[in-house]
């Protein structure tokens, strides 16, 4: 069984249906007690971090994911939930997160050039990094996710398996041990998201 958090942000309908698309049964849950009970457990995100990982930690489940993570099982972090899972973000502020990955999450604005829109919106190619992953088994170099983000992981290049360009090469995809993290959205990303899923899916805890 996979869980998702719940934690009061997350495009969770969205999730659910795409795991239930490719045959897995998942439970939607606040409950530490499933996540205990869990195979796999996915971190959902959308909104500010700051206000995210509050509710995070006002619910406990942050050190339930925590706990979890560091016993080996595989924990996938999605938009928000994937920055959430590094030390820190700079978004309107010093926010911690969850510690899982080394590395901040800081504006692209400083990343890109002055004319490129922000957010960034859209579909854009992957690119895989020289470090293979069991994440992007199902993928080839070049099909496209689909991005909205301000804000992107840095720092962290010994995680990072997939980028995308816009304007620079930004964090797509990141993976240390059994904790991954995808930036874009799986579940809105068609036929290549739900692969992605798929192989998280097969991942070994």
């Amino acid at each position: 069984m996979i869980a998702i958090v719940d934690y009061g942000v997350g495009n969770l309908f969205s999730l659910e249906s795409s795991f239930a698309a490719i045959g897995q049964n998942v439970t939607v849950t606040g409950d530490e007690r499933v996540l205990q009970e869990a195979e796999r457990i996915v971190l959902p995100g959308v909104g500010a971090f700051g206000d995210a990982a509050e509710k995070l930690r006002r619910s406990g489940l942050d050190a339930a994911v925590c706990a979890e993570a560091r016993k080996g099982k595989p924990l996938l972090g999605i938009c928000l939930g994937m920055q959430l899972l590094f030390e820190k973000s700079y978004e309107y502020g010093e926010h911690a997160g969850l510690g899982l990955i080394p590395g901040a999450v800081r504006p692209i604005r400083d990343m890109i050039p002055a004319q490129y829109k922000i957010p960034h919106i859209g579909w854009n190619a992957l690119h895989f990094t020289a470090r293979p992953s069991p994440l992007l088994r199902y993928v080839k170099q070049g099909e496209c996710v689909y991005f909205v983000h301000s804000f992107a992981a840095a720092d962290c290049e010994e995680s990072v398996i997939a980028t995308a360009e816009y304007g620079a090469e930004l964090t797509a995809a990141v993976q240390r041990a059994n904790v991954f993290g995808c930036q874009f959205h799986p579940e809105k990303s068609g036929g290549v998201g739900l692969n992605i899923l798929k192989a998280f899916c097969e991942v070994e805890a």
